[in-house]
């Protein structure tokens, strides 16, 4: 007789306890900004100088006092001219300064009077200005330190690069940043029916095997939150083998997963495999597609032990589970602070009248109107659902929807 199966873990519950044993590597790599896009800072970045260092001009134009100009028509003296890099003299009144965007506003004016608001005109004595538009004090001028002020934490630890974060970076004066190491993974596929993408042509694939399609789904998501993948290949379904390969591949792997083989089946030997050589601390998350989920960690030899993630087989429970559990754990031992999936209201132009037992995640997309669309095969072995949609609507367990409902929408630009 089957002993009785666990109950299923609630995804939220599961993802706690998952990232409370997510503790960040120690190890640390420091990276040439161009080197460090996509990378978890792990130090903040404290600005020595504001930024930008002196008010400057945001237009082309004419630098003046405001109260030299208290009507349209004033016709000012140009006493200089200040370019970008350039310090100009202090600005006598009743006269302007031609000035180009970014240049330092020179002491004693107030305010900018873009070009276009103005005349040019050529004098006997030299040129001058007439000023068409009344100006403000601080009209078109960019104040010092408005962007960074000084010792102010721009970058802090945590967070995700990107590009504009290592232009920020740049203008602190700032070439190389303190980020994390990128976690180890060794991935493994699993069942002897699976096929190596180029190994034959698709016409002589054999009669009951498949192609692997996750592990290029899987390494690709792995790369895209910052890991180190190394492909473990296919598990055979033989217990020993299986065993041997987990253990290996723990002696090196700062995190082991697993694509399948973690379910009840007589040939999903991965759950009992790493049950011998270590815990499996979670299994089995109430949610659909992603059911057969599991957790733990993998003993090493020397000491010490290596994470492990068992992941569905089915594609597309593999690529929900992977976005929803697996990102936020791998970007924690990263250091990462925001790890959450992001949710936002969006309108249904659909219907689902069936509730399920099992919170749901379904493939959408948004229509001309703005209004999410659902794929019409919501089986979890079709993927091209995620290449069709843009998105997942999260359905609570024993909800309904109707068109036209508000629902939760989490994109998939978050995660691809």
């Amino acid at each position: 007789m089957n002993p009785p199966r666990p109950s299923l873990t609630p995804l939220d519950e599961a993802l706690t306890a998952i990232l409370a044993q997510a503790k960040p590597l120690p190890a640390l790599e420091t990276l040439d900004l161009l080197q460090a896009d996509g990378r978890i800072l792990r130090q903040d970045c404290r600005s020595a100088l504001q930024v930008p260092p002196l008010d400057n001009s945001a237009m082309d134009g004419y630098a003046l006092r405001s109260s030299d100009v208290p009507a349209p028509g004033v016709l000012l003296p140009i006493s200089q001219r200040i370019a970008a890099g350039q310090v100009g003299q202090p600005l006598q009144p009743g006269t302007a300064a031609r000035i180009f965007t970014g240049a330092p506003l020179p002491a004693g004016a107030d305010a900018i009077v873009m070009q276009e608001q103005c005349e040019l005109l050529e004098a006997e004595g030299g040129q001058q200005v007439r000023i068409l538009h009344q100006p403000q004090a601080g009209d078109w001028v960019r104040r010092a330190g408005q962007d960074i002020a000084l010792d102010a934490i721009a970058l802090a630890a945590g967070q995700r690069l990107h590009p504009a974060a290592l232009g920020l970076a740049a203008s602190m004066g700032i070439a190389q940043l303190q980020v994390a190491r990128r976690p180890k993974v060794v991935l493994f596929s699993t069942g002897d029916e699976l096929v190596q993408p180029g190994s034959l042509a698709p016409q002589a694939l054999p009669s009951g095997k498949i192609f692997n399609s996750n592990r290029y789904l899987l390494t690709s998501l792995l790369q895209r939150w910052g890991c180190e993948v190394e492909d473990g290949g296919i598990l055979p379904d033989d217990r020993a083998a299986t065993t041997q390969a987990l253990q290996a591949a723990a002696q090196r792997a700062d995190l082991v997963v697993s694509n399948a083989g973690v379910s009840v089946g007589d040939e999903d030997h991965v759950k009992p495999a790493v049950e011998a050589l270590g815990a499996l601390t979670l299994w089995s998350i109430s949610m659909k597609p992603g059911k057969p989920f599991a957790y733990g960690h993998l003993r090493r030899s020397g000491g010490g032990q290596a994470h492990f993630v068992g992941l569905p087989g089915n594609p597309v429970s593999g690529v929900v589970t992977a976005m929803l559990l697996l990102r936020p754990f791998v970007l924690r031992l990263q250091g990462a602070r925001d790890v959450a999936p992001r949710f936002m209201p969006a309108v249904a132009d659909f219907a689902v009248p069936k509730p399920d037992s099992r919170r749901e995640f379904l493939r959408v997309r948004r229509n001309a109107e703005g209004r999410l669309e659902l794929f019409p095969n919501q089986n979890s072995g079709v993927l091209t659902s995620a290449v069709w949609g843009d998105g997942l609507v999260d359905k609570p367990a024993g909800s309904t929807i109707v068109v036209g409902d508000s629902v939760s929408y989490i994109p998939f630009a978050d995660f691809f």
